[in-house]
């Protein structure tokens, strides 16, 4: 006990992004092992010895450090999640060039930074390029992501009334709140801690569930390991070029369809940052929200077979509009949760409802995005209910402009000014979105290709680069500045616009 206490005071003395190094250092050795294993030495050295390397840098400089206390608190976790978007992907991308050899840095670094911020931008279009090992380190990479973010959204942006958050906190975005739990004066790092001791092993587990029911449903275990772990980081990464040339079939696509839901609300896995009398699933206004979209969409498009597509040359088969039912549904819960797997029947769905380029509808799901906490991207659908509720209240006050009722619309859970910083945070996100495509313009990319990957980057749903657009992007071809915005874009979107105004406080940087 004596020795555990003390390994964990080491931890709390560590800067948190060291700790952060240590752990993916660690982990290379997974597809190192793996690589051994299918006698491929020369992958099995380049994640062997990058992981070496990593320790021993850790090591060094945790030692060279170990006396110093930090200063930031907060505000300097929140920082480490930058570093972690923007400098920890540098060292990921080691051994991942190291063992490809046929692609730039900059090509390595960039799939990285889409894997770590659950983007799942797929550079390499034919899935034949990578070994297995780099599957799985991809893969990885993206899962180790999705769970910083479980972790960091309740250990270090509720306390800053960040990520969604700023919504129903009383505090300010960007200032530690009130309660004596989450203000500056508790120990930021004892918090975090907790946290990783209570999410890590549910997110393990659901993870492991995932992978298990996909392997009965006749799966391979590595493509079943991969899209595990893609569906609970959001990420949308896959060993062979998508859910449809998996082997599972439809009780794949539903075992994965199912554990989508998590990204919906924070609800569905903790309660550790819902607020007092607000943890039942069925009154969360994002869980409710979702499931409407989830099922309202398709019945929609269902239902336009018959009311706006009637020259589609479509049978009456009942098999075929249950196919085109189900492709729809999937694949809204997939876009709407931005992890951008397309169901096998999505095409069946298009030809059923007549649609021929529904790359409006997947990508206005991407920008609405998940819920507040989750592993999911885009605006959210907690601010989306906010806007929505002063929408309301504006209508009733143009029938009845007298009358008297809260401006949080009855909810308990938003805030008073919770529809003001919703609004502030949408106008943000217009602005970064037309920033970045008048940039991309900018670099040679026309209109429709602009738009698409700034949505895409920003929204972290890297797989509408392949529908979304007439035509498939070929981020390959783009040219290396063009990458480097992206990058950003990436890291923007994984963080929020907030959350980065925040950094740029001078409470930071006056201690």
């Amino acid at each position: 006990m004596k020795r555990d206490a003390q390994h964990i005071g080491v931890l709390r003395r560590m800067p948190l992004f060291l700790v952060i190094w240590g752990v993916v250092s660690l982990s290379m050795w997974v597809p190192a092992a793996y690589a051994l294993a299918l006698d491929n030495h020369d992958a099995s050295r380049s994640f062997f010895y990058s992981g070496i390397l990593g320790m021993t840098c850790v090591a060094m400089i945790g030692l060279a450090q170990a006396n110093r206390t930090p200063r930031y608190g907060l505000l300097g976790q929140l920082l480490t999640m930058a570093a972690t978007f923007a400098v920890l992907p540098v060292f990921l991308a080691v051994p991942f060039h190291d063992a490809l050899e046929t692609t730039s840095f900059l090509n390595a670094y960039f799939d990285m930074v889409s894997a770590v911020t659950t983007t799942g931008a797929d550079l390499f279009d034919d899935p034949g390029r990578l070994s297995e090992p780099l599957h799985l380190w991809r893969a990885q990479v993206g899962w180790m992501g999705g769970l910083f973010m479980w972790v960091a959204a309740s250990a270090i942006l509720a306390p800053l009334s960040l990520g969604g958050f700023e919504i129903t906190a009383r505090g300010e975005p960007g200032r530690a709140a009130a309660a004596p739990m989450l203000s500056e004066k508790a120990d930021p790092r004892k918090r975090l801690l907790q946290v990783i001791m209570t999410l890590a092993p549910i997110y393990t587990g659901l993870t492991v569930a995932v992978w298990v029911l996909l392997v009965m449903g006749g799966e391979s275990s590595l493509v079943g390991l991969c899209h595990a772990m893609s569906v609970m980081a959001t990420s949308g990464i896959s060993p062979v070029g998508g859910i449809a040339n998996a082997e599972a079939g439809f009780a794949g696509e539903a075992v994965l369809f199912l554990f989508m839901f998590f990204a919906l609300s924070r609800l569905t896995f903790s309660s550790d940052t819902a607020t007092s009398g607000q943890t039942r699933l069925d009154k969360d206004p994002e869980f409710r929200i979702g499931v409407l979209l989830v099922v309202g969409i398709p019945v929609l498009l269902f239902l336009r077979h018959w009311l706006a597509a009637l020259d589609v040359n479509a049978g009456e088969d009942p098999a075929q509009a249950l196919r085109a039912f189900w492709g729809a549904m999937f694949t809204v819960m997939s876009f709407l949760s931005t992890t951008g797997f397309e169901s096998a029947d999505w095409g069946q769905s298009q030809q059923w409802s007549g649609l021929g380029t529904p790359g409006m509808i997947l990508l206005g799901l991407a920008v609405i995005g998940g819920g507040v906490a989750t592993t999911a991207g885009g605006v959210k659908l907690l601010r989306v209910y906010a806007l929505y509720l002063n929408g309301l209240r504006e209508m009733e006050r143009l029938v009845h402009p007298s009358s008297v009722s809260s401006e949080t619309g009855g909810s308990r859970r938003i805030q008073r000014n919770g529809a003001f910083i919703a609004w502030v945070f949408f106008m943000l996100f217009a602005v970064s979105l037309a920033v970045i495509s008048v940039a991309l313009a900018a670099l040679g990319s026309d209109f429709e290709e602009a738009l698409v990957l700034t949505i895409a980057t920003l929204s972290t749903t890297g797989p509408l680069i392949d529908v979304a657009a007439e035509t498939p992007i070929h981020l390959a071809s783009l040219p290396a500045a063009s990458k480097a915005v992206l990058c950003f874009a990436m890291m923007l979107g994984r963080l929020e616009t907030l959350a980065l105004i925040a950094l740029m406080t001078p409470n930071l940087w006056r201690r």
